[in-house]
């Protein structure tokens, strides 16, 4: 009994070991046929989230009062922060400089944070 158990784990072990050169996996390649279209509608979509129209997004407001100093206030904001993008509206009766267009409030709090170093008035909304 006991040479017929050493028998069969000899046997297992040897098909244990002797398994990978037998077995082959699948080997294949994935091509993907789409519409030159399709690249075309996700560069708009990109483009479109990007823009300022949409009234979901928040802004920083960093002044709020005179022309010149809506321009002045945009000027400084962009030698300090060159890489976002500012905007001067006419609400009448002021001049209101904003920054930005953040999807989400924690985008805008994370960026008020360095904005408030230099613009300690600055503060977040959410267009209308």
């Amino acid at each position: 009994m006991k040479t017929y158990s050493l028998n069969i784990s000899a046997l297992v072990f040897f098909l244990f070991l002797a398994s990978p050169k037998f077995c082959h996996a699948q080997t294949g390649r994935v091509e993907v046929n789409q519409d030159p279209k399709i690249a075309t509608l996700l560069n708009l979509k990109k483009q479109m989230n990007k823009s300022d129209v949409d009234s979901d997004r928040y802004k920083i407001q960093i002044y709020n009062g005179n022309r010149s100093g809506a321009y002045d206030a945009e000027k400084e904001f962009k030698k300090n922060f060159p890489d976002w993008a500012t905007k001067v509206v006419y609400e009448q009766p002021n001049f209101k400089t904003w920054i930005g267009s953040f999807r989400t409030r924690l985008e805008a709090d994370r960026a008020l944070k360095e904005v408030k170093k230099k613009f300690s008035n600055a503060f977040i909304f959410k267009p209308k």
